[in-house]
Formats: C-alpha cells, sequence, structure tokens
C-alpha cells in the first residue's frame, strides 16, 4: 500500500482549493469500489475512531441520488454529513458533493472525486476534494482525517 499527498491547489492568494490523495489497496478494484456504496463497509472505515450507526445512514448511489449519515463523539455529540452522488460509473469512478454542518448556507458544499483503477489484482485510488469552501487549516484536518479514514480502509479490504 502506498500514499502520495499532493499539495492542494492554490490561487493567486495562497488560499486551498481542496485535496489530493493517492493510495493503492491491495484488493481488486469491484472490492475497493463495493467499499465505498455499501452502507455497512462504508460505516466502518469512513468514521475511523468515531462510530457511524448504520441505522443513520443513507446511500442511494446513482447520479442524483442522496447519501446522509451522522457520526457520534465520544462525547455523545453529532456529526451530520450528506451530499449527493453526482456521477456514478461502478467500479471505475464515483463523484459526489460533502456537506457537513459547517457549510456555507446555500452552497452544495465540497466535490469529491473518487477513481478507481484496475493494476491486476490490486486498486489505485486518486482522491480529490475540490470546492475551495474550507480554511487551509480546515483542508489540512480534512486531508488528515481522510488519510485515517483510508487506513481503515486498507485493514476492511486486507479482510476481503
Amino acid at each position: 500500500m502506498t500514499e502520495n499527498p499532493a499539495t492542494p491547489p492554490a490561487d493567486a492568494g495562497g488560499d486551498p482549493h481542496g485535496i489530493a490523495l493517492n493510495r493503492a489497496f491491495d484488493a481488486r478494484r469491484e472490492l475497493v469500489y463495493e467499499a465505498w456504496t455499501t452502507p455497512e463497509h462504508f460505516a466502518y472505515w469512513f468514521g475511523g475512531e468515531l462510530a457511524v450507526p448504520v441505522e443513520r445512514m443513507t446511500m442511494d448511489v446513482r447520479p442524483g441520488g442522496v447519501w446522509s449519515l451522522v457520526m457520534r463523539t465520544p462525547d455523545g455529540g453529532e456529526l451530520p454529513f450528506s451530499g449527493v452522488y453526482r456521477e456514478v460509473a461502478a467500479p471505475g469512478l464515483l463523484e459526489f458533493t460533502l456537506k457537513d454542518a459547517s457549510a456555507p448556507d446555500g452552497t452544495e458544499g465540497e466535490i469529491v472525486r473518487v477513481t478507481l483503477t484496475d493494476l491486476g489484482g490490486r486498486t489505485e485510488m486518486a482522491f480529490r476534494q475540490l470546492g475551495g469552501n474550507l480554511t487551509s487549516e480546515q483542508y489540512g484536518q480534512a486531508e488528515a482525517g481522510w488519510a485515517g479514514f483510508f487506513d481503515r480502509l486498507a485493514e476492511l479490504l486486507a479482510r476481503a
């Protein structure tokens, strides 16, 4: 497994526009895609150390379909996330919007694009989160969060 974080693009003012992470998994592309699109699998790895109750999730994986989930914090708080699938091409591509409670009103939030490339029994994942809705510090926190989530994704795939 490899991870090659890329520096998010910046405009002339130095504000970040997103996150770019590449990761290779020792699993077939279909299994990686399934881990992104099956509630039980997604709930395991997306929450990292936080609980994501499957009964609080929706995943209508088709263009225009809605997804949502809630992460539970150790102190009993809840962090809601939601979005809409924009592009779905199994098993190689997912694009969806991503909003949390801090997303500005009237915006669709961030755009996440996941491209999965078959490497003959292994899978290269190109992950991009774009939108420019977060501060540099927030993008750094989000990138660290995704990297941790992808560690759990690798654990899940190793058991498959």
